[in-house]
């Protein structure tokens, strides 16, 4: 397995399974090196009741990075999810630029929105600073949702295929050289992921079959073995079909319990991960 540093941004929820809280044991269990950069902490994520903690760490992120410039520290691919404030995005912006190894890789999830609206908190113009970070990235992973705000279209949950690739056509003109798009169907017993080269505009899709149970986290677990899979030297191909399986696998080992509501056992399966690794 590979032996290269990452760096990954994003917020903690303590409780709760997803952000930093997913991203750095399935990214470790990859053999990659996950060095992580907290945007916030709180005391569990946002789908449990109202009263959960939130602390803006948006202040020690310069700090940080100044402290990472004297010591010369830089990583092979920089790693970031939900981001809280147009400020956080300056910042990364600024941090990508200070300490992404020269090819290294910017990969961009850019949560922010699902089932057609932004999650609470994000103002209406967010999508617009998203996209500037999109812009720089190498390889963005967003869904639909995420994908019709930034680039001002019009979500749809029903669609056909000339609707996707309008999409990963206007996704392309922000900036980003590959594109995977989550949460694709077109089969209702169906759903996957569209693979987009903004170069050579060639899409390629992957489908496993839909399970019946929507479950929190499942963008942070699918995005972090997409990462783990991309720095072990897969295609961005192979990476986007290894982390949807790997992502059903998580939904259906939490599939008998109805009170994991709040997030997927991940750690059940990082074997499994491990092994399509190996192959």
């Amino acid at each position: 397995m590979s032996k290269e540093k990452i760096l990954t941004v994003q917020d903690i929820s303590c409780v709760g399974q997803c952000s930093l809280t997913v991203a750095l044991p399935v990214i470790s269990a990859c053999g990659i090196e996950t060095c992580v950069l907290p945007t916030a902490v709180l005391s569990t994520h946002t789908a449990f009741k109202a009263g959960w903690t939130f602390r803006d760490l948006t202040c020690d992120i310069e700090p940080i990075s100044e402290h990472w410039s004297k010591e010369n520290i830089t990583f092979k691919a920089i790693y970031t999810g939900y981001l809280g404030s147009r400020e956080q995005v300056d910042l990364i912006l600024k941090l990508i630029e200070r300490h992404l190894e020269k090819g290294g890789a910017a990969i961009v999830d850019p949560a922010m929105a699902d089932g057609g609206k932004l999650y609470a908190g994000f103002p209406a113009d967010f999508p617009d600073d998203m996209a500037r970070l999109c812009a720089k990235a190498d390889i963005i992973l967003p869904n639909i949702t995420e994908a019709s705000l930034m680039t001002d279209s019009e979500f749809k949950s029903e669609y056909d295929e000339e609707y996707i690739l309008n999409l990963l056509s206007k996704l392309a003109k922000l900036g980003c050289k590959k594109i995977v798009l989550t949460g694709v169907s077109f089969d209702p017993n169906k759903l996957g992921v569209a693979v987009y080269d903004c170069a050579s505009g060639n899409t390629q899709y992957y489908f496993n079959d839909k399970l019946p149970r929507m479950s929190h986290g499942t963008g942070d677990v699918y995005a972090s073995a997409f990462v783990g899979a991309y720095m072990n030297g897969k295609s961005v191909y192979d990476s986007a079909a290894l982390a949807a399986d790997f992502t059903v696998r998580t939904i259906m080992a939490t599939m008998d319990d109805n009170d994991h509501w709040y997030g997927v056992k991940f750690e059940k399966e990082l074997g499994y991960l491990i092994d399509r690794l190996k192959k």
